[in-house]
This record gives C-alpha cells, sequence and structure tokens, in this order.
C-alpha cells in the first residue's frame, strides 16, 4: 500500500498526520496509525474524530474498512462510541510511551498589588462591544484588495478619518496623502532615524535637542542611531527652547508641547511661537509627541504646534493612552521633503500595523465612537484626578500635587532627599510606579526636585482607592512631624 498523509485539522480541530504505510491490509494498516497517533500523544484522550464516512473519504478507504478500524479500537479500549457524542479517544487511554505533556504553567502574579506607574489607560474600559461592531462593519465593507499587500502610508480609509479627527479636535493641517501609519511612536522614531534606511540618513543627520525630562527609550532610539540628543532645561512654561540657538548643531528637538511629559504642563504660546521661529531661521526641525492631548480637564484645549508651520514639524501621535497600547497603531503627519524618505525606510509592504486593524479603526472613528470613548474616559479620569488631589490635600497637605490639569498622570512633589526612600516603601506595600529621577536625562544640568510619578488612569476601578490608600502610607511625613523637628 502507498505511504499516504492524511491532514485531519479541518475536522477535529487541530493538526494530525495519519502515515498510512507498511505491511497488512487496509484495515490493519488503518487500526496502526490510530493506535499509533494515540499512543504518541498526537490525538489526546477525549479528542473527538472524524465521522468515518468522512474519514473513509479522505483517505480513499471503502467505509466498512474505517467503521471496522473503528469498532476494533473501541473493542481495545483506545476508542469510546456514544451515540450523539461521536468517536472519541478514551480518556484512559493515556500514551504509555511518552509522558503526558506538562500543563501549562500558571501565570504567575506579578509581584506589585497596585499599578500606579504611567503610560496606560484603564485596560478594563476599552470599549469591546462598539471595536467588534466597527470590525464587523469594516470587514464587511472591506474591498478584496484589502487582503493583498499594503499601501506603505496605510490605509487611504484611515489616513482620511484621522485627516478629519486630528484637523476638528487638535488643530492640525493635514491631508491623507501626508500621513504614514505606523505602530506607535517608537516605530515612528525608528522610521525617521535608523540609520541608512531611515529618513533621518539625510534630512535629519545631526544632533537633536530633548526635553531634559522624558521617557529614556525614546533617546535610547536616537542614540543608537548615532544621533546624539542635547536635553533642554524645563520650567514651569515647559522646555527652555530659547537654548536652542546655544546649540548651531542641533538639527531638531523632540517636544511634549500639549502635556510635557512627565512634570506636567502645556508649552508656554511664547516658545511654541519661538521654536517655530528656530526651526525656520535654523532649517530645523520640530518633532511632536501628542501622546495624551485629548485629555484636558481644568483648561482649554491646546491645539497641535504643527498647525503653525506644517513644513516644519512632524506630528506623531497613537491610540496607546486613548484607547490600549494592544492596539498597536500610530501615525506621522509628515511635511511634504520626509514623506518619501519615510516610505523607503518603511518598505513597499506594511509589515507593522495591521490592515484590519487599521481599517477598524478609521470606522471606529468615523462612527464617532472614538469621540464617545474618549469623553466617557475624559470623565472617569477627571474624577480619579479629584480624588487623588483631595485625599492628598487632607491626609497629606504637605504634598504638592502638579501636572494634573491635563493627562493620565500627576508629579507628587516630595521634600528633597526622599525620593529613593519612597519609591522603596512603595514597593513594599506592594505598589508599582516610578520616580521622577527615572525620567532625567543624564546629561541635564537641571533637576526637577523629587518626586512621584503617578499614573491615576491605570488601576481598575475598583481597586483606585485602595490604590491611593497605599500610596498614602508611602509618602514622607512633613518635616514639621518629624523626630527632628520636634522640641
Amino acid at each position: 500500500m502507498p505511504e499516504s498523509w492524511v491532514n485531519l485539522a479541518e475536522r477535529i480541530g487541530s493538526d494530525l498526520y495519519l502515515e498510512l504505510s507498511g505491511p497488512g491490509s487496509r484495515r490493519a494498516v488503518l487500526i496502526r496509525a490510530l493506535r499509533d497517533a494515540v499512543r504518541e500523544g498526537l490525538l489526546a484522550p477525549g479528542t473527538r474524530l472524524p465521522p468515518y464516512r468522512s474519514l473513509a473519504a479522505d483517505l480513499g478507504l471503502a467505509r466498512n474498512t474505517v467503521a471496522d478500524a473503528y469498532a476494533e479500537l473501541v473493542a481495545e479500549g483506545w476508542l469510546t462510541a456514544r451515540q450523539g457524542s461521536g468517536t472519541r479517544v478514551a480518556e484512559g487511554a493515556a500514551p504509555p510511551t511518552r509522558a503526558r505533556r506538562p500543563k501549562p504553567a500558571p501565570v504567575r502574579p506579578t509581584a506589585h498589588r497596585y499599578d500606579l506607574r504611567q503610560g496606560a489607560p484603564e485596560a478594563a474600559s476599552f470599549p469591546r462591544t462598539a471595536w467588534l461592531a466597527a470590525a464587523r462593519r469594516a470587514l464587511g465593507a472591506a474591498p478584496d484588495e484589502v487582503f493583498g499587500p499594503g499601501d506603505p502610508r496605510g490605509r487611504i480609509e484611515l489616513r482620511r478619518a484621522l485627516t478629519d479627527y486630528l484637523t476638528r479636535v487638535r488643530g492640525v493641517r493635514v491631508d491623507p496623502d501626508r500621513i504614514v501609519v505606523c505602530s506607535g511612536f517608537a516605530h515612528a522614531l525608528r522610521l525617521l532615524f535608523d540609520g541608512s534606511r531611515g529618513a533621518g540618513g539625510g534630512p535629519l543627520r545631526g544632533p537633536f535637542a530633548v526635553e531634559s525630562y522624558g521617557l529614556r527609550f525614546h533617546c535610547d532610539i536616537l542614540e543608537a542611531s548615532g544621533v546624539r540628543t542635547v536635553p533642554l532645561d524645563l520650567d514651569e512654561q515647559g522646555a527652555l527652547v530659547e537654548q536652542l540657538v546655544e546649540e548651531p548643531r542641533v538639527r531638531g528637538v523632540l517636544l511634549t508641547p500639549a502635556h510635557q511629559f512627565p512634570t506636567g504642563g502645556p508649552l508656554h504660546p511664547a516658545r511654541r511661537a519661538a521654536v517655530i521661529d528656530w526651526a525656520r531661521t535654523h532649517d530645523g526641525l520640530v518633532l511632536e509627541d501628542d501622546y495624551d492631548g485629548e485629555f484636558r480637564y481644568d483648561r482649554v484645549p491646546v491645539g497641535a504646534v504643527q498647525g503653525l508651520d506644517p513644513e516644519r514639524v512632524v506630528y506623531l501621535g497613537s491610540v496607546s493612552k486613548s484607547l490600549s497600547p494592544a492596539v498597536r497603531l500610530g501615525w506621522m503627519v509628515l511635511p511634504a521633503n520626509l514623506v518619501e524618505g519615510v516610505l523607503a525606510a518603511k518598505g513597499t509592504r506594511e509589515a507593522s500595523a495591521s490592515v484590519l486593524d487599521q481599517l477598524t479603526l478609521a470606522d471606529f472613528i468615523a462612527s464617532g465612537q472614538y469621540d464617545r470613548h474618549i469623553r466617557r474616559m475624559r470623565q472617569r479620569y477627571r474624577h480619579r484626578r479629584d480624588r487623588l488631589v483631595t485625599v492628598l490635600a487632607e491626609q497629606a497637605p504637605h504634598i504638592t500635587v502638579t501636572g494634573v490639569a491635563a493627562g493620565l498622570h500627576a508629579v507628587l512633589r516630595l521634600p528633597p532627599g526622599t525620593e529613593a526612600s519612597a519609591v522603596k516603601a512603595a514597593s513594599w506595600q506592594g505598589i508599582a510606579l516610578d520616580g521622577l529621577a527615572g525620567f532625567r536625562h543624564p546629561r541635564a544640568s537641571m533637576p526637577a526636585g523629587d518626586g512621584l510619578v503617578i499614573g491615576y488612569s491605570t488601576p481598575a476601578e475598583h481597586a483606585y482607592g485602595a490604590a491611593v490608600e497605599a500610596l498614602l502610607r508611602t509618602l514622607p511625613p512633613s518635616t514639621a512631624d518629624s523626630p527632628a523637628s520636634r522640641p
């Protein structure tokens, strides 16, 4: 009998190949193949086998041959047959020559009970129902060419939806041809700066200024691409952009102008105008990280700096804060002279952002669901912020809270020299949080003082109150309450 391989995955739900070879009748060969599959663990106990008619058709055997093979294996105890349940591998048919597959190791709980780290929205609030409805609509309306190679710019449906949204909500001056979809802010930086493959191999070559406090991995991406970073000092009005003129070799600057990360607060209007004037005068470029611009509470919306000069600003955004970091979608709004370089760095095939997710997000925005989600979460996060500020004012009035007019985190200003001990105390209380010092550029000249960066958006709603209470136990006492200050 010639060797034959049959894939049973379509009917039993997992990949299985039967090797029908060796001496004997067709019935004997089939019995041996099925017995070996059970013995080797390829057919686990409880697995339902295909009906004998289907298996006979797949194998090119007579129905009676397969039926007889099933019957003999039932009699031997390898299989069970019950009306309405079909033929299954017997529960007691454990493989004697191979150890059972070990059960998956249980997921170990994280070491912390409460997560107050910055950078993540509340996971439980992801709009599952609305997102699923958008996915169904988008998939149902998708043309066949969606399932072929993608446009490196990203789907036109999403770029059009983003054009309308960013113009209306963030004051961005854009058309779809200037948008390139990516998988997030880090991916955008790599496309711009990743050596000879990035757009930075040409017009972006040279040192870049960054804010003296920010996410370290952003600087790591730049410096790994050969771009030296130069820190700009900060004050209550944002980055001191006038320091750019002191660095004549600097080609551009990376800013968080809507809500400086992590210290908080928008870039002052005069400095917004000044950085654009610097870019025009020195042929420079501004990278605008608009990471949480939709979330503002106590001030009027601050539009994008890009609106002041679209040819001097790269506007960068994503849904990692507004929806979820699990939705790996972001976008760049580019000056005309950078579009081709970024597309060349990205390549001709879209490999970093799911086309189906792009279509879903396009529908989610166009249907108004994205606006509704933002409004709902803005209310929730404002309530959490107010709760944090109120509790601190009542129980720890010596702790100043800053950066809370917008965004998803607050900075708790601590007495000098207490940050390290507060972070350690938080760890003992089972709280994950960040100290302000962890965001300082290694070459920054002006320290921002001691503080804790508290992400009030991260905990689940039911755990937020307990998280705040645990946080209070980690804070240093006021100097008036310290033993050294008592008479």
